[in-house]
């Protein structure tokens, strides 16, 4: 007799899951994945991420946590799913539920471009949302720059001024649509609104705001566009009269201007671009990405980029940026548009006048933009977190044959500047310790929070030579410890004492009772390319960059270290030059030529070798052998010394120029062997490239010169390391510092060690430069045991 089927038992499971799956869509993804296997139960968010009580047979159940990781949002990142049982219940059906608070141990997912479904919509003119400026979706938008606290719902963001019609309410309750709970979900009827107005901050009423915005950049002006993250100066790029107007309202007299095109086929008019930097420039972070220019960029473009043999580029992010572009397309239908060239092409720069931060408030944009703005084309969604745009370059290797060609293939990026788009991504580190608040350096300043294994680096702050900017620190790490709710328990900072940054975490200490743990700079690079590594135990760093204060208060720079996790070794340096008049020499690289010409021995030259701008300056008392002529062992002096010497630039407009010049210069002849007998290395670890700034000293050829600056530098830096590691028995190196932004001598360091034998660990996830400093402060502070 047959016995009657027996129903496959019920089990229960209370799951976890964690990482960047707030506001990306995982609670109607898990209602979806619910309904089709047939399992009961709930999913809510919490402060620790996504919290699911799931009743169904055990395959079913099973089947949900693999497909939980395996088949996420595209926004998501699961970090751990974590199971446990659960007593089960009668329940019927699945429901999301309401958010449940607590403790935050979770982050908000960073704003991302508008995606193509909302494109869609955009350009249909039949679409409720066409042409609406705000239109979004749980796939795009804005997110970290509308946030105030976890978790990440309507309330807790700027978008809880604007009430929901009927309309957006049914799409934001119904879990089917792609607007589920959507938190800046919006329409005509209900959203922010944009508004125009004229350079006196009066309103200027037009019917089409972003036609009428059009109008006038093709009319030669300046417009001041509100962004995610904050305002952007927009101009016409193809006008040199309006790009040369807008440097000198701005103060910017040569630091390049980056450009927004519709799309990657608009962008090859101007520069070579390769699949996987075209990748990078369509991602959904949509980063300023550095390109190779053609030769009639600098002709089209003129003054964008003076001098450079790279232009940064970027695609539209938000509606507001696309609408311009679909406006001078003569807006066609659908998205079709979007894959063809396009003539509009428009400098698309920060509005931070004299370096201060990107203005994010109406008011305050009103104020400190003007005289620069003609018109301010506005919205009335506030900005809750000011967030620069990135910028990043691809990372593959210099082609064999030199200057024809960069090389194709590699994939990965090296950021320039971490900002929108990848800010607040967790920086997952090799282990956990006590939550720490770290505040950076002086240049480039960010700020990094830990918790747990976890470290959230801030979007670039910037230099803290200025009193906004100084604001700007203290304002950003107490948004983020509010937003992540997390508490320090220990505040690292630079060995400086008059940095802005190290005064304000002796002060943020000092008024909480916490422990401070001051960080040597360079042990910071090299401890922050080994977090994101996940790398522990000892290693071998090279450390260059412009400067930081040594253990003994020198101002060191060019460094060969041994870190052994929260330890350091200073093994050895290139060998030190006079740093004529102080910190002037960091902007006047005729003071670093003459230096090298006298510890040549031949300080007669100077007034002779030295070009014109600087005739009469100097001296054999300035060069060294006084206090003003504090000795250095800077890699980025070393580089000005070689680009002075070669009079590519004897007063820098801005930080590095005289260096980029100079690798412009080198690409553009292309590779060269490496100078025999260039360097030498001494008995007491230093490196000493004297030959060769003699050898460059005679040369006239200034592309020769830089080709065999770069080449040599290169190729004794990587026989520098490669003997350490020998006498050490250490096998890995990390390379750490602004230096290494430099294309050339990254990739040829790098080359030469790995062919060595060496592990090479680069930065990535993190700038090499002081952009990347508190992330490594942080990982030294926690290390440490706090």
């Amino acid at each position: 007799m047959l016995q009657p089927a027996r129903s496959p038992a019920v089990v229960g499971r209370r799951i976890r899951v964690r990482g960047q799956v707030q506001g990306v869509g995982f609670r109607p993804f898990v209602y979806r994945l619910a309904q089709e296997l047939g399992i009961v139960g709930w999913v809510r968010n919490d402060g620790e991420g996504v919290d699911i009580e799931a009743q169904g047979n055990l395959q079913a159940v099973e089947t949900l946590i693999v497909r939980l990781e395996t088949e996420a949002p595209p926004l998501a990142s699961v970090t751990a799913v974590e199971v446990c049982e659960a007593t089960t219940s009668v329940v019927h059906g699945f429901e999301i539920k309401v958010s449940s608070h607590g403790t935050a141990n979770t982050s908000v997912t960073p704003d991302t471009a508008t995606c193509a479904d909302c494109l869609a919509e955009l350009f249909d003119p039949a679409d409720r949302r066409s042409r609406h400026a705000f239109i979004n979706c749980t796939h795009c938008g804005p997110r970290y720059t509308i946030a105030r606290s976890l978790p990440y719902d309507r309330p807790h963001t700027s978008m809880a001024a604007f009430a929901l019609c009927p309309a957006c309410r049914a799409e934001y309750e119904n879990p089917a649509d792609r607007r589920f709970h959507a938190q800046p979900n919006a329409c005509p009827h209900c959203g922010p609104r944009l508004a125009l107005r004229d350079a006196a901050g009066g309103p200027h009423n037009v019917d089409d705001p972003i036609a009428e915005t059009l109008a006038r950049l093709q009319r030669g002006e300046i417009v001041a566009i509100k962004g995610l993250g904050g305002y952007h100066l927009v101009c016409d790029a193809t006008n040199p009269a309006t790009v040369t107007r807008l440097r000198e309202r701005k103060n910017r007299e040569e630091k390049p201007f980056a450009v927004m095109l519709a799309n990657a086929a608009s962008v090859v008019r101007y520069v070579e671009m390769s699949d996987a930097e075209c990748a990078l420039l369509e991602s959904r972070e949509r980063p300023v990405v550095l390109l190779k220019k053609h030769a009639v960029c600098d002709e089209t473009l003129a003054g964008v980029a003076p001098g450079l043999q790279e232009l940064g580029a970027m695609l539209p992010c938000t509606p507001i940026q696309f609408l311009l572009f679909h406006e001078a397309a003569g807006r066609p239908a659908g998205n079709d548009w979007l894959a063809v060239p396009q003539r509009l092409t428009l400098v698309m720069t920060s509005a931070n006048p004299g370096g201060e931060p990107i203005v994010r408030e109406d008011d305050e944009a009103l104020e400190r933009l003007a005289g620069i703005a003609d018109a301010y084309l506005m919205h009335d969604r506030a900005i809750v977190t000011r967030v620069d745009d990135s910028v990043i370059r691809a990372t593959f290797p210099l082609s064999p044959g030199g200057g024809e060609g960069w090389g194709e293939g590699k994939g990965g990026f090296q950021f320039i500047r971490r900002a929108r788009g990848f800010t607040p991504q967790a920086i997952k580190l090799p282990r956990s310790g006590p939550s720490v608040l770290a505040t950076g350096g002086f240049l480039k300043n960010t700020i990094c929070l830990t918790r747990g294994d976890e470290a959230f680096l801030s979007q670039h702050i910037g230099d803290l030579d200025n009193a906004p900017t100084c604001r700007a620190l203290e304002d950003t790490a107490q948004r983020m410890m509010n937003l992540l709710e997390i508490e320090p328990e220990v505040v690292a900072h630079d060995l400086h004492p008059d940095f802005h940054s190290t005064r304000f975490a002796a002060d943020f200490a000092r008024d909480r009772g916490l422990k401070t743990v001051a960080v040597q700079h360079h042990h910071a690079h090299i401890a922050a390319v080994a977090a994101e590594h996940r790398a522990t135990g000892p290693l071998l760093g090279l450390a260059l960059d412009g400067v930081g204060m040594g253990t003994d208060k020198g101002s060191w720079g060019g460094e060969l270290l041994q870190v052994d996790n929260e330890r350091f070794a200073r093994l050895g340096h290139l060998r030190e030059l006079a740093l004529p008049g102080g910190d002037k020499a960091a902007r006047e690289p005729w003071r670093m030529a003459a230096a090298a010409l006298f510890a040549l021995g031949r300080g007669g030259e100077i007034k002779e070798s030295i070009h014109a701008a600087a005739r009469g300056r100097c001296g054999r008392h300035d060069a060294g052998g006084n206090a003003h002529t504090p000795p250095t062992s800077s890699c980025g002096r070393l580089f000005d010394a070689a680009a002075g010497l070669a009079g590519v630039r004897e007063v820098a407009a801005f930080e590095g120029q005289a260096a980029m010049l100079y690798e412009s210069q080198a690409l553009q002849y292309g590779e060269v062997e490496p100078m025999q007998d260039g360097f030498a290395l001494g008995e007491d670890g230093t490196l000493d490239l004297l030959p060769l700034l003699g050898r460059l000293a005679d040369e006239r050829d200034t592309g020769i010169a830089a080709a065999l600056f770069h080449a040599t530098l290169a190729a004794a830096l990587a026989e520098w390391a490669r003997r350490a590691a020998e006498e050490t028995g250490l096998s890995r190196i990390a390379l750490g510092g602004g230096c290494f932004l430099n294309r050339i001598l990254s990739e040829g360091v790098r080359r030469r060690l790995e062919t060595a034998g060496l592990e090479v660990l680069q930065a990535r996830r993190a700038p090499p430069n002081d952009g990347g400093l508190s992330l490594g402060q942080a990982c030294v502070a926690m290390q440490s045991g706090g």
